[in-house]
């Protein structure tokens, strides 16, 4: 049995100092919470923090297992139709800042996907990308493993921007748009 490995830090996208305004308790049994997404599998989570503790939109906090300064508990996952405007606003911002800081982690995935079927392989699953472009990144990665985004747009021609491409593919899989997922959880 794999066992998955926990996400350390997240991203605050929103912060409801009074809770949800459809929260039909009264204001007094209401708790502050805010909407986040983790660093690294882009999973979108609802998190309530400590007592007296405000959190900013793009504020990283942590989540992991030891000792939290800003978090009480995470309430769990929360589905992106349930983002506020706010967060919804952020989350692409947030999305593109992420990818921009771990882009050799985009990269490899352009040098190491592989097909999911006899039809179908990975790289056709980014927005803007077919067939064509398709086997252009696999000969040209065959020649030499691509090193940037910069590099695959060189080589690759009138491929469409691979950073846009991956921002848009994780929103994709973070509103359930494609049943397989490559990025997120």
């Amino acid at each position: 049995m794999r066992t998955q490995e926990r996400e350390e830090f997240a991203i605050v996208l929103d912060f409801l100092p009074h809770g949800y305004p459809f929260d039909r308790r009264p204001s007094y049994r209401k708790t502050p919470v805010a909407q986040a997404i983790s660093k690294k599998k882009f999973t979108l989570l609802e998190i309530v923090p400590k007592k007296g503790i405000t959190l900013q939109p793009n504020q990283e906090i942590y989540i992991g297992d030891g000792k939290r300064e800003e978090v009480h508990h995470v309430s769990g996952r929360v589905n992106a139709d349930k983002l506020t405007q706010t967060a919804r606003g952020e989350l692409e911002h947030v999305i593109k800042k992420l990818v921009e800081v771990n882009e050799q982690r985009f990269v490899d995935f352009f040098n190491n996907s592989g097909p999911i079927s006899t039809r179908r392989h990975q790289i056709e699953l980014l927005p803007g990308i077919g067939k064509k472009h398709m086997w252009e990144i696999i000969e040209e990665r065959g020649e030499k493993p691509f090193e940037s985004f910069e590099d695959i747009k060189k080589r690759v021609k009138l491929v469409p921007d691979p950073l846009k491409s991956v921002i848009r593919r994780i929103i994709m899989e973070l509103n359930e748009e494609d049943k397989y997922k490559i990025f997120t959880r």
